[in-house]
C-alpha cells in the first residue's frame, strides 16, 4: 500500500496499484494548465482525484465559511472542470489518456448533504461536458463518470481508496 497526502488528507492506494501526485509542478505547464492532485490507474480505467480541504483543521472560520458559499452557488465548479479539463488533455497528449477516465472531486467538509453533492455532481457533469455535445458529433466520452464526495460518502463509495484526515 501506498500513502499520499494532500494537505491536512491522505489516501490510500493498494498495493500493486499505479497511482502519482499530478499537481506537484513537474509536469512543466504550470503557467498555462492547472492540474488534478492524483491520477491512478487501474488495468482498465484511471481515475483522476481532486482534492479541497476547507475544513483544514489550521484552517480559518472565515475562509471555511467563504467556501462553502462559494461551493453551494456552484462558483467552485468551475476550477473542477478546468482542473479536469487541463489534466485530460495534458494525459492526451502523453499518449495515456487511451482508458476510460473517472473524475472524483473529495471536498472534505463534514457540513455538505448527500443532496447538494449530487447538485454538484450534476453540474460538474454539464460542465465537463459528461455527455458531448448535443449533436452527438463525438465519438468518445472524455469522462466516463465524475462525482463529488465529502470523506464520509467517499470512504462509502471508494472503499479501495480510504481517505482521513491526519492528526492536527
Amino acid at each position: 500500500m501506498t500513502v499520499f497526502t494532500e494537505g491536512n488528507l491522505q489516501i490510500q492506494i493498494p498495493a500493486g496499484v499505479q497511482a502519482r501526485k499530478f499537481d506537484n509542478g513537474n509536469h512543466g505547464l504550470t503557467h498555462c494548465m492547472k492540474a488534478v492532485d492524483f491520477i491512478v490507474e487501474l488495468k482498465d480505467k484511471y481515475y483522476f482525484f481532486e482534492f479541497k480541504d476547507p475544513q483544514h483543521p489550521r484552517g480559518n472560520p472565515t475562509e471555511t465559511a467563504k467556501f462553502v458559499k462559494k461551493f453551494q452557488a456552484g462558483e467552485i465548479d468551475e476550477d473542477f472542470k478546468h482542473k479536469y479539463r487541463d489534466s485530460f488533455l495534458y494525459e492526451w497528449a502523453s499518449g495515456k489518456a487511451d482508458k476510460p477516465i473517472y473524475y472524483f472531486v473529495l471536498l472534505a467538509l463534514d457540513a455538505l448533504s448527500e443532496i447538494e453533492l449530487v447538485a454538484r455532481t450534476d453540474d460538474l457533469k454539464r460542465k465537463l461536458p459528461y455527455d458531448g455535445p448535443p449533436s452527438g458529433a463525438w465519438t468518445q466520452k472524455i469522462v466516463q463518470g465524475c462525482a463529488v464526495f465529502n470523506i464520509d460518502t467517499w470512504n462509502r463509495y471508494l472503499t479501495s481508496f480510504p481517505v482521513s484526515r491526519m492528526a492536527p
